[in-house]
This record gives structure tokens, sequence and C-alpha cells, in this order.
């Protein structure tokens, strides 16, 4: 943007860069005017304030965008690993552990739970603490319990390190989406997002991968006083790996999001990150860095000073548990109530349905194994001997590497086709095909069939995640963009768990009834999308 010419003032007083002169492009879109007032005086001379897209902009598209992409999907990747890892161990730790069909449902819908849990609590500190710090401990906490229950020798502590690992899984997901996109220009946005998303199906390839590799070798068999250490428990450690690892990255090398300091009204910090992706995104063009000031909001001070001047304990909790709550209000209000809804539908009906049967993908697949349908045979018996899971069949392994790859395609096309169509067709197009692959997986009746069905169910409902991402970040303004998606990421997992809840009563006694459950409600999410409105583009306010 550009400004008024008061009378006297002088072609000394120039804008961002050096010789660089204003053109249409900056002047003011509705008025064709030039605005004066967005001006600040340093070192004697008047500089820019821009907005933040326009800083964005100023910033460059380049190196640090690529960067920030390889690190950020590697905490994407970590979060999936760190999920799906359970579906994997279920066909042989069972047996370590004595588990019942019931039990295995608990067990995958622990994660879930304490996803739920954590989901909307971080994403309000993320909004109110800054992303990049809420990142920090969210994947370490995800990490740390992640590799301390390869140690646990009982059910029930093997589910309390799997709860508590899901809590630090339930800040990184939503929040990671948000600290993406607000580094990222407006016409780039919609694609970035979803190579980001793309990095769920590198996670997932690496747990199969990893699972392949490791769990069906015979020389991990160790004995730890009275626990012994077997193959599935060496693959829950090297599962909790990539979140530590993706802790530290960001605790040593990655700034905070130049869009929540402005919102905090951190200027000079703000301005720090857009030098920061300027130097490296014109690294060898030998560009000036710019100099400017920001737009920035001091709205948050006055919360803070009035959250201060309460007087005692009981009115400083109830003044947090209202504020922490406000947001949840906010969003079922206008304007935010007519996307909200449907999204709520959307995310509990695609949670639901995709990790309540991708969870137990490898146990219906060895029960496969033998020919038929995944539902054609259901006898187990309810708790079974160590003897029943070994030697480990890696065919098992094998079809759940082969599905996770089989996201690819689905991956690719929504890097083409998200900035062209947007993210709320490819969001109902996807959900109503991945019902009707899913009502498909139920009908035929060999194993041949059901993996391709599978795969085809994994590379529809990828597109849906992906669109999900852009349609999510793009919804909510700054100050409720965490906070949103952590509410809606902590209905998904309420989903989730019912959803491994009723394939563990049911895989058994009535296999058709969750599968035709899922279609289902797929076909209802994607209907319901149909109601949200088109983001494609759009500036993040």
């Amino acid at each position: 943007m550009s400004r008024h010419k008061h009378a006297g003032d002088t072609d000394a007083r120039q804008p961002l860069l050096t010789g660089h002169r204003l053109d249409a492009s900056e002047l003011d879109s509705d008025e064709g005017e030039v605005i004066f007032d967005r001006t600040a005086e340093a070192g004697g001379r008047v500089l820019q304030k821009l907005t933040y897209e326009e800083a964005v902009e100023r910033a460059g598209f380049g190196l640090f965008h690529w960067l920030l992409l390889v690190v950020c999907g590697w905490a994407n990747a970590s979060d999936a690993v760190e999920i799906l890892c359970v579906s994997f161990l279920l066909p042989t730790a069972r047996c370590d552990l004595g588990l019942s069909s019931s039990d295995m449902g608990l067990l995958t819908a622990s994660i879930f739970l304490g996803m739920m849990v954590g989901g909307y609590m971080w994403g309000y500190l993320a909004d109110q603490k800054g992303r990049r710090r809420v990142l920090i401990v969210s994947l370490t906490v995800n990490g740390l319990f992640g590799g301390l229950a390869s140690l646990a020798p009982w059910f029930w502590l093997f589910l309390l390190m799997r709860f508590i690992s899901g809590i630090g899984v339930g800040g990184s997901i939503p929040v990671i989406f948000s600290y993406f996109s607000e580094f990222m220009p407006r016409l780039r946005r919609g694609a970035m997002i979803s190579c980001l998303a793309t990095f769920w199906m590198a996670g997932n390839i690496l747990a199969a991968g990893l699972a392949w590799l490791v769990i069906p070798s015979t020389w991990v068999d160790l004995s730890l006083g009275t626990l012994d250490f077997k193959s599935w428990r060496l693959f829950v450690v090297l599962c909790s790996v990539p979140s530590i690892t993706s802790a530290l990255i960001f605790k040593l090398f990655m700034p905070e999001s130049p869009k929540f300091l402005m919102e905090a009204d951190r200027e000079k910090e703000a301005i720090h990150v857009f030098r920061l992706m300027f130097k490296l995104n014109m690294k060898g063009k030998e560009k000036a860095p710019p100099e400017f000031g920001l737009c920035t909001s001091s709205t948050q001070k006055g919360d803070k000073d009035k959250t201060r001047s309460l007087g005692s304990s009981k009115e400083r909790l109830a003044n947090i548990l209202k504020k922490a709550l406000a947001p949840i209000k906010k969003i079922f209000q206008s304007p935010f109530k007519s996307r909200s809804f449907p999204l709520l539908i959307i995310f509990y009906s695609i949670s639901f349905g995709y990790y309540g049967l991708w969870m137990w993908f490898p146990e219906l697949f060895e029960r496969t194994e033998d020919g038929g349908s995944p539902c054609a045979n259901v006898s187990r018996p309810s708790a079974v001997q160590n003897e029943t899971c070994y030697s480990v069949k890696t065919a098992v392994y094998r079809d759940g590497f082969i599905i996770a790859a089989s996201n690819l395609p689905g991956n690719i096309f929504t890097i083409l086709v998200m900035d062209s169509t947007g993210g709320k067709a490819l969001l109902s197009g996807s959900l109503l095909l991945s019902s009707l692959s899913v009502f498909f997986i139920y009908v035929v009746q060999t194993k041949a069939q059901s993996l391709i069905l599978s795969c085809v169910f994994s590379g529809v409902s990828v597109i849906a995640w992906n669109a999900l991402d852009v349609v999510g970040t793009e919804l909510y303004p700054t100050k409720l963009r965490s906070s949103a998606l952590g509410f809606f990421t902590g209905v998904g997992r309420v989903a989730a768990i019912m959803g491994n809840l009723v394939f563990g009563r049911l895989v058994d006694a009535n296999c058709a009834v969750p599968i035709l459950l899922v279609s289902a409600l797929l076909l209802t999410g994607g209907l319901v999308s149909l109601l949200l409105p088109q983001t494609r583009q759009t500036e993040l306010t």
C-alpha cells in the first residue's frame, strides 16, 4: 500500500525499498488512492507500515518456505507415526499383553482420548502464548511418553503412556497447520498446505515400513528383568524418534509465527522474522533487506492488564476459564456459526470413518490371510496365548505398506488442483467417493479385492483430509484459528474413540455394522461439506 502526499511532502519520503517507486498494484484497491497515515519514522526516515499480507508478499517466496515445509512436514509425519504405530502393534502386542478385541479397541482409542484432551488446550495456548512454544512442548510430550510406553509391562500402564502421548499429538496437529499457513503468501497457501498434508502420508509409509522391517524380526528378544523386550517394543521406541527430533529442530532453529507476533503487538520480533524470510528467499540475488514498519494489534495488552486487576484467586481462575471457553462461544456465533456447525459434522464423520477403519486394517488383513473378506473370518478367542502370534506373518505389514503408499496419487492430485479448484469441492467429492469405496470393502469376497478397495479408500480419503486442512485454516481469523482447529480436532478425536470402540465391540460379532456405519457417515460428511463457504485463495485475517 502507498500513502497520500501532504502539502510540503518531498520525494525524500520513499517507500519500502530504496529506489522503489509505487505502482498501481500498490494503490489502495478500494479507492485507488494512496494512504499517507500508514507510515512510521525511524532514524529520520519515514518507513511504510505494512499489513501482514503485504509483509509476507515483500518477504518473497523461496528457500525459507521450502525449509519450513520440510521442518513442519517432519512434525506432521511424526504425529502420523505416533498415531498409526498402534495399529501395527495389534497382531503381536495382543499376545504379550493378553488382549481381547475389546481391549484392542480401547488401546487404539487411548491416543485419541489424549488428543481430545490436548487438542483444545494446546490450541488455546497457541493463540495466547505462541505457536512455536506450544509445538516444542507438545512434540516433546508426544515423543517422550510414546517411547516410555515400550517399557510398560502391563496393559494398563501401556494404555496410560499412549494416552499421555496422545495429549502431545493433540497439540501439534492443529497448531502445526496454523503455524505453517501464517508464513505463506496468499496465492501459494492452498498448494503449500496441501504439500504439508502429504507428509502425513510420509509418516504413514514410515510407520508401515518400520513395522514391516522390525516387527517380524526374530533377533529382538531381550530380557529386562521381568520385561520381555520383543521386536514390537523396539518398534515403539523407533516411532518416538521423529517427534523428539522435531521438537529439537523447532527449539534450535525455527522462529515464531510473524502473524502471531503482529497480533501480540511484538512488532520488532515480527520484523526480524520477515527479514529472516527475505534473507533466505533472496539468497544469491544480492537484494538489500527491506526497511518497514508493521500494522500491529495492541488489544492483548489490555486483556492482560484486565486479568491482573482481578483480586482473588477464585476470580482469576474464573476469568481464565471464561477466556479459555470464549473462543468456542465465538466460533458458534455470527458470522462463524454458518461454517462451524457443518465443520463440526464433517470432522466427526471423517474422523469416525477414517480412524475407525484405518486403525483396524492390519488386524482385518490378518483375518484375510486364508482368503475371503475381512468380515467372513470373525472367529477369534477373547484372549490369545503367545504362541498364536509367532512367527509373525509379514504379509500383514506388506499390505499395510501398500495401502500407505496408495496415498501418493491422492496427495499429488491435491497439490496440483487445490488452488484452482478450491478445498470445498475436493472435500465434498472425496468424501462421497470414500463412502462408496468403504461400502464395497464389505461387499467383496477375496483378499485381493479387499486390498484393492482399501487402497482406493486410502488414496481418495487423503484428498478429503488435505482439503479439510486448507479449508479449516482459512475459515477463521488469527485469534481464533488455533483454538477453532483445536476444538474441531478434539471433536474428531471423540469420533475416533467411538469408531475404535465400535470396531472393537462389533468386529467379532457383526463386522458389517461398523463398516456400513463408516460408509454412511462419510456420505453424510460429503453432503454437509457443500454448505461451507468457498475459501479459495482467501486472505488470512
